[in-house]
């Protein structure tokens, strides 16, 4: 039996597809940044990609906290989507001088939120952060999974 598609469905289907999967990170406040999006299992890993290709920040959505940071690393308190956070310092063996910053919470659903940068400068440092800042986790754009 011969199947007939209509290939303007099908293309629709697509488009809705690829809709759905680059709604499943955060909004970007940042129209320069764009997100690099792969799904492993029940993991969500989100990378923030500047216009040349290089990383600014990444993001992972998991169901539950991938480790515990170290409370001796604490730097201090921000906030993002409205949510209560503390950042955490961090560090590079094979690039001493870069700074490391992370941070972990978890959404309204109960998954865990994951947020690492990193900065050659104070000035990098505080831009990124700045924006990471500005992210929104949208629940109705967020796949539960």
């Amino acid at each position: 039996m011969k199947r007939l598609f209509s290939l303007p469905l099908l293309l629709g289907l697509t488009a809705v597809a690829h809709a759905q999967s680059a709604a499943e990170c955060p909004r970007l406040p940042n129209a320069q940044l764009n997100w690099d999006q792969r799904a492993r299992g029940d993991t969500l890993l989100c990378r923030a990609i500047r216009e040349d290709g290089s990383e600014a920040f990444g993001v992972s959505i998991t169901p539950e906290a991938p480790y515990e940071l170290k409370r001796s690393n604490r730097l201090g308190p921000g906030t993002i989507d409205d949510l209560s956070v503390n950042w955490y310092r961090g560090e590079l063996a094979i690039q001493p001088g870069v700074q490391v910053r992370e941070t972990m919470f978890q959404l309204g659903d109960g998954r865990s939120v994951h947020i690492w940068l990193q900065a050659g400068s104070d000035a990098e440092l505080n831009q990124l952060i700045g924006t990471v800042q500005s992210i929104r986790f949208d629940a109705n754009r967020l796949s539960s999974k």
